[in-house]
């Protein structure tokens, strides 16, 4: 993961940080786990997350064996200590915890083997969705930012990936390349919650008050 196909040094600009970034590009478990602290916070800082709880730590990288087996209580203070590594850091810790424990338990704690040995990107996809904190969204976005970023795209990756993989768009973590892009995409992300918000806004008092008579039996209008 730490070069591309064309033999080139991977340059990630995700967490706009460099030292974080430099992780993020050369570990593929840096990578996961700031995938699965990406949400409900800023992008910039869940990906930083991994860089964070490396030094905290007192490592230059992260370690699923040493996560696995880290005493529950003492690896939540890694993430409570200020600054906090998320908005939610307990919780977000446990599940940091169960990805590298069933990382340990299915690919022996290499985190690239998820990827590495897939054949196809509903192959990739299925293993992704299998991760704990992964859901469908999740697993595409981070299937996309693999195919887009770091190199990895096995046949049918962008159909996998489904919108997430197209090509020139600006959905998500998958497409932030520099600072413009990172606007791009928080804008994008935006205007689809607006958009998903008007969807649910929910009728009027006196609209809903109305539609809730007009379906009562033998109610009529009065004269």
């Amino acid at each position: 993961m730490t070069t591309s196909d064309s033999g080139k040094d991977i340059t990630l600009r995700i967490a706009q940080n460099p030292e974080a970034d430099e992780l993020l590009g050369r570990s593929p478990l840096a990578a996961l786990v700031g995938m699965l602290l990406d949400q409900q916070v800023p992008m910039e800082w869940a990906f930083t997350g991994p860089y964070t709880l490396a030094e905290r730590m007192g490592s230059d990288d992260l370690d699923a064996g040493r996560i696995a087996a880290y005493d529950p209580d003492a690896f939540t203070e890694l993430f409570t200590a200020k600054p906090a590594l998320h908005r939610y850091p307990g919780s977000m810790a446990q599940r940091v915890q169960q990805l590298c424990q069933y990382l340990v338990a299915e690919y022996d704690g290499d985190a690239s083997a998820v990827w590495r040995t897939a054949t196809t990107g509903d192959e990739l996809l299925e293993r992704l969705k299998a991760l704990p904190g992964f859901g469908e969204q999740k697993a595409r976005i981070f299937l996309a930012l693999l195919g887009k970023q770091l190199g990895v795209r096995p046949t049918g990756w962008r159909e996998a990936a489904g919108p997430y993989g197209e090509a020139g768009s600006h959905r998500s973590v998958a497409d932030i390349t520099g600072p413009e892009s990172l606007v791009e995409v928080r804008a994008y992300k935006q205007e689809a919650k607006a958009a998903a918000k008007a969807a649910k806004t929910p009728k009027t008092p006196k609209a809903a008050k109305a539609a809730k008579a007009a379906k009562k039996p033998g109610t009529a209008r009065k004269k």
